[in-house]
């Protein structure tokens, strides 16, 4: 079949889509924040600066792509390709729209936390190999940030799990016709917003590359094509959390019929990724120990309450 889930087209589609929104989120980037910031943005290479992107790849490319003579080399040069994996395998279980997606999983949620909990070995590996001090403070940030969100992150979805009663992606999708989810586990939308963004990596919660702090944290010692994966490969992870956002608590594809489901689709996620843009123009970058006792004495609560209201509300209701 050339039509449907799983078949050629929706793979080589998804595929290609996923890798070119990733990079033009950089171009996005830059011109949001240039608008808000008041300043120009990227405006000279191409029509409004679109082909900034292609200019920055061929930049990469050029650049020598150097491998410090005191790092592990295999690890070294392993750990960029982790990130970029997990990211893309991510999205094969992304319900796009009613035949779009590359496979339905009964267990689609559990996935995608499996491979974003995988992501973190990039970090870690890429600090470690490095030999560098500083790579190495970075690479121990980004685990001992990643695995607490990670905790507060799944609890909180476990309301959903509860009123949908599958760990299906579209079968979730699917249960939200009578509504989304985002009014009935406001604080769950709330516990996983905060948590996607600890798990990218991204301000305010880019402790793990503070530049002011430890140089540019786990991929100090990166250069040319390696530090591109780095750099795309949290691209993918901001793309995949508003992917994440709209299909748990927003109701994915759903929306008045005047518009095909893809385009709501994507309406939706277009939101987010402007949201967690907006983020890093706006807000100012905690300190390390403030970042993780934000998470264990007020998210892990929050999340917590959350399941147990949502479990005795479900059993109140079904009885």
């Amino acid at each position: 079949m050339m039509e449907g889930i799983g078949s050629p087209l929706n793979i080589a589609g998804i595929l290609f889509g996923v890798i070119l929104i990733g990079a033009y989120l950089t171009w996005v980037e830059r011109r949001l924040l240039g608008i808000w910031q008041d300043r120009l943005g990227p405006n000279r290479v191409g029509p409004l600066g679109l082909l900034q992107v292609a200019a920055d790849m061929i930049k990469i490319f050029m650049k020598e792509d150097w491998i410090p003579p005191f790092s592990d080399k295999p690890v070294f040069v392993l750990a960029p390709a982790v990130i970029m994996v997990t990211s893309l395998m991510s999205f094969a279980v992304i319900p796009f729209a009613p035949e779009i997606g590359v496979i339905d999983l009964n267990i689609g949620l559990l996935f995608v936390l499996a491979f974003t909990s995988l992501s973190v070995y990039s970090a870690v590996l890429g600090g470690y190999a490095s030999h560098n001090k500083y790579a190495l403070m970075g690479s121990l940030r980004a685990a001992s940030q990643s695995v607490s969100y990670e905790v507060f992150m799944g609890i909180s979805l476990m309301g959903i799990v509860m009123l949908s009663g599958s760990f299906s992606l579209r079968d979730i999708v699917e249960a939200q016709r009578d509504g989304w989810y985002c009014f009935s586990q406001i604080f769950g939308l709330l516990v996983f917003m905060v948590a996607a963004v600890a798990e990218t990596h991204r301000t305010p919660f880019d402790l793990p590359e503070a530049e002011h702090e430890i140089v540019a944290g786990f991929h100090t010692e990166y250069s040319g094509m390696k530090f591109g994966m780095f750099f795309v490969g949290e691209y993918l992870s901001v793309l995949l959390s508003s992917l994440l956002v709209v299909v748990l608590f927003f109701g994915g594809w759903l929306g008045p019929a005047f518009l095909p489901p893809l385009v709501w689709f994507m309406l939706k996620t277009s939101i987010f990724i402007c949201l967690f843009i907006l983020l890093r123009a706006a807000l100012p970058r905690p300190r390390y120990d403030q970042l993780m006792a934000f998470g264990w004495k007020v998210m892990l609560p929050v999340s917590l309450v959350n399941l147990v209201v949502t479990g005795g509300i479900a059993l109140w209701l079904g009885a």
